[in-house]
């Protein structure tokens, strides 16, 4: 199925998500995902493999970290060579003060924003969506 490409389609259907949890991003020079660990995103650098898991997992692994995310999934399905909706989304949460970390997985974007501000991402993002 091919994603929507439409910016303004995108951004009245992103109806961002919440997903439960804490997640932090980590490294592993070695490039390998230790037993136990269950990475909800991966990207392999020439430094090392980053790792985006839950806070628990990190801890029960002993692996080093020092953000804190919340995970926003943004569920409208946006092609890949869609134009305009990071920029939208990181100027609306740059609008009100909230870093953001974007991943873009096949069918959806996925916003890593600072935990204690994710519901407040959800509502700027929302307030863009009403505003499109």
């Amino acid at each position: 199925m091919t994603g929507e490409r439409d910016l303004r389609t995108l951004l009245r259907g992103m109806r961002p998500e919440l997903n439960p949890g804490r997640y932090v991003f980590t490294t592993r020079e070695s490039g390998q995902v230790p037993s136990g660990v269950t990475p909800v995103v991966t990207v392999a650098e020439p430094e090392g493999l980053t790792l985006v898991l839950p806070e628990h997992q990190a801890v029960a692994s002993r692996l080093p970290y020092d953000f804190v995310a919340g995970w926003i999934t943004l569920r409208v399905h946006s092609a890949l060579d869609a134009v305009g909706l990071t920029a939208a989304v990181s100027l609306a949460l740059t609008d009100a003060g909230v870093s953001c970390n974007v991943v873009a997985g096949h069918h959806h974007d996925h916003l890593f924003v600072p935990y204690e501000r994710a519901a407040e991402a959800v509502g700027v993002l929302e307030a863009l969506a009403r505003e499109s």
